[in-house]
């Protein structure tokens, strides 16, 4: 796993920012103990489509964090997104061996079998997540070893991804001489650091809506059901004022952060402020409720978008604890009551919570996938046992042949 000494990275490669967070084991979990940001360039989307300004981006942030952490980074989780993701859901059945107790061997083979379904070539597998099992048609069973039964079935919820995406960013992270230890989808990570157990297991859809993208993870009975992300986010908020305004869009992203509202409803009509014109034109005064008036529509049409793919999963009456929203796009003034608009469900905006350390610093939505991301990395490595990347064919050949020899003997 990614730890030395007790030290756990993650390493959010963001559409606008890279992020390095490092965590510490402690006897009471886990603390931040660094952190490191870098402007992104080289991602659109969040797909990686300039591996030098990424690479260059990746060692600022790194160099960063080892500095305020004093430790050396050798192994990262990565964080992964875009509109190359896909998440369905998988069903499989086996006989129990011997038709005795369940084994570790018999929950293997159950996760090969709802795994057992057609995958395009250009395409992998980035997770496998086990919803619940279910022993002799005795259902809701989560953790089914040493249970008596005949038939295991296992349901489980699949996340892909074009194979090219990944591999762009474990290339990123090997030559600023990182080691990714796995590959994690963004929503995912920010779960672990924005949900809690009751709101998984009473329902709810987390939206982390980040720069390049809006991500998408809906839960269900304690168990992840459906993911998506959408090819929409903060820097499209930013496009529209550059276009609307006329303005650099480093002018925009600064209007948007310090002026920006989502309900233009919420803005007085009074304030005037003076805008940077596109090259050596003369000032140009607006009114911030103007700045509103383009930022409403944007975040509107965002919302509408993760409100259809909430209906098109089928679990929208499902959501009793709402929708968290999070991520850094989330700051902005008026995000919160829009959204109650729009989804007619509570609505909270979620900050990274359940760690020590850095608290001060790291409790902001901006944070959610770094600090989900160490998070992540610190469970039991049992808890990634279904995971698809081997490091090499010799540790899965030797894994097969010692459950074979378990099994004789």
């Amino acid at each position: 796993m990614a730890k030395s000494g007790g030290v756990i990275v993650g390493l959010d490669i963001g559409t606008t920012k890279i992020c390095a967070i490092v965590g510490e084991k402690t006897e009471t979990g886990i603390d931040i103990v660094g952190i490191g940001t870098s402007p992104s360039t080289g991602l659109r989307k969040g797909v990686v489509i300039n591996i030098d300004s990424t690479v260059e981006s990746i060692k600022k942030a790194v160099e960063e964090a080892e500095l305020m952490a004093g430790t050396e980074i050798s192994s990262v989780y990565c964080g992964i997104a875009g509109g190359h993701i896909k998440g369905f859901n998988s069903h499989g059945i086996v006989a129990v061996k011997d038709k005795k107790e369940v084994r570790e061997t018999d929950i293997r083979r159950v996760i090969d079998a709802a795994k057992a379904v057609a995958i395009p070539l250009d395409r992998e597998v980035i997770h496998i997540i086990p919803q619940e099992y279910i022993i002799d048609e005795q259902e809701g069973i989560k953790e089914p070893l040493g249970m008596s039964g005949v038939r295991l079935e296992a349901k489980v919820h699949i996340v892909t991804g074009a194979v090219s995406s990944a591999q762009n960013i474990i290339k990123c992270a090997n030559r600023t001489g990182l080691n990714v230890a796995d590959i994690v989808l963004q929503q995912i990570a920010s779960s672990e650091a924005v949900l809690s157990q009751d709101e998984k297991e009473l329902g709810v859809a987390l939206v982390d809506i980040g720069g390049g993208t809006t991500d998408i993870a809906i839960f269900s009975n304690g168990s992840i059901v459906h993911t998506a992300v959408l090819a929409l986010g903060g820097n499209h908020i930013t496009n529209d004022l550059a276009i609307g305004l006329r303005t650099p869009s480093p002018d925009a992203e600064k209007l948007k952060i310090n002026y920006g509202c989502a309900m233009s409803s919420m803005v007085g009509k009074d304030e005037r402020i003076e805008v940077q014109t596109v090259g050596d034109r003369k000032m140009r005064t607006f009114s911030t409720r103007t700045i509103s008036e383009i930022i409403e529509p944007r975040v509107e049409e965002i919302f509408s978008l993760v409100q259809r793919e909430i209906i098109k999963s089928g679990y929208e009456d499902l959501l009793a604890s709402g929708v968290v929203i999070t991520g850094g796009s989330t700051l902005l003034t008026g995000m919160t009551e829009l959204a109650e608009m729009i989804f007619d469900l509570p609505i909270k905006r979620g900050v990274p919570k359940g760690f020590g350390g850095l608290l001060d610093i790291v409790s902001s939505p901006i944070y959610s996938t770094g600090v989900g991301l160490v998070l992540y990395g610190a469970k039991d490595p049992e808890a990634a046992k279904f995971k698809i990347r081997e490091k090499n064919i010799y540790n899965k050949v030797k894994t097969r042949m010692m459950d074979w020899i378990s099994e004789i003997f």
